[in-house]
């Protein structure tokens, strides 16, 4: 009887090893898969220029990867210098971009492409050659083989001086939006004070709506769109834009009065405003008799100091760019309070008055 009880016991064995092996037959991990067909690019040559920006200038295709299951494939484009493409950091610095589920071809405009090749550090107005290769993605990643894009970048020529930001928080008028000044050679940088639900902005080389630059995602800007540009909270912010690669960013920058004068006395600032008609952080408000000096973003990093102990109400007075000195306020009231940086900043003008 225990023989049979045995053979009973070891039958089972074997048929839950069977099952067992059946299962994991059923598991994708265990099946092969690969990305086996072409990827292609035409043209694969391309010389980009600005009268090519707005248009189609390349389109990249690849044949879809089957998987052992039906769910949707996620396809990814890596793009990086060749030279960094092999070794034991090959593609780790690559510029990816997400084409989406079940797509198998990203058509670029000029600008996109331009500004990749940008980023990633090409010589302009030279052949230059950059990798590209498909990843395919669902519960495993693969990849195809790569190829190589023949571009010639470009930086356009701008020569204007100053381009200005319409938008909610000043009535969309470009006559008397915030204007933003030449840096470099295309590139742009002023300030705006964005009050709560009023975020949005638009781009215009002129004061008027003839021409205007909306948002194209992921920083990036483009003539015509439609889509509003933002910032992601209240507050006040260094804009800066680059008409060479389309780019936008949007930094908090807030200057603040600080002291003994002050409500949070040495401790913490009072947000000043930026009023972009005048060009100057403004603050009106109680002080106290005491000490004010004024500071960028909450941090001793970048501050101003009367070098002269200025006191009581002063126009047009100068600070030094981390001086220790400090303005004196005689006796307690309500004041307005400016400050504005002069080019170079190591000096800044600021103003004292007392409205009450």
């Amino acid at each position: 009887m225990k023989k049979y009880i045995n053979k009973i016991v070891a039958l089972g064995a074997i048929a839950l090893f069977a099952a067992s092996c059946t299962d994991d037959g059923e598991l994708t991990t265990l099946a092969t898969v690969n990305f086996d067909g072409n990827l292609e690019a035409s043209p694969s040559t391309v010389v980009l220029t600005p009268e090519n920006k707005y248009v189609p200038v390349t389109t990249i295709s690849w044949e879809d990867v089957a998987f052992p299951i039906e769910a949707p494939v996620v396809y990814t484009l890596e793009f990086d210098i060749p030279t960094d493409t092999i070794g034991a950091n090959a593609w780790v610095n690559a510029t990816r971009i997400v084409v989406g589920e079940d797509v198998l071809s990203k058509s670029f405009l000029g600008t996109d492409l331009n500004a990749l090749a940008l980023d990633l550090g090409l010589e302009v107005d030279v052949e230059n050659q950059i990798a590209v290769r498909a990843v395919a993605t669902m519960d495993r990643t693969v990849y195809s083989k790569s190829i190589v894009l023949n571009v010639t970048p470009f930086v356009e020529e701008i020569t204007i001086t100053e381009i200005y930001m319409p938008g909610a928080y000043q009535g969309w008028n470009p006559a008397t939006a915030s204007v933003l000044t030449a840096i470099e050679n295309g590139v742009f940088r002023g300030y705006a004070t964005f009050p709560a639900g009023s975020l949005v902005f638009k781009i215009t080389p002129e004061m008027n709506w003839d021409q205007f630059y909306g948002a194209n995602g992921n920083g990036i800007i483009a003539l015509g769109s439609d889509t509003d540009l933002s910032v992601p909270a209240p507050g006040s912010y260094q804009i800066t834009v680059n008409l060479n690669t389309l780019t936008i960013t949007a930094v908090p920058y807030t200057f603040g009065i600080i002291g003994t004068a002050t409500a949070g006395g040495w401790d913490a600032d009072t947000d000043m405003t930026y009023d972009h008609v005048a060009k100057r952080w403004t603050f009106t408000g109680p002080l106290i008799s005491g000490a004010l000096k004024f500071r960028l973003n909450d941090a001793w990093t970048v501050n101003y100091g009367s070098a002269n102990g200025e006191n009581g109400e002063i126009v047009d007075g100068t600070v030094l760019l981390d001086n220790s000195g400090a303005h004196t306020i005689n006796e307690a009231g309500t004041y307005k309070v400016t400050f504005g940086i002069n080019q170079p900043p190591a000096t800044a003008v600021y103003s004292v008055d007392k409205i009450d």
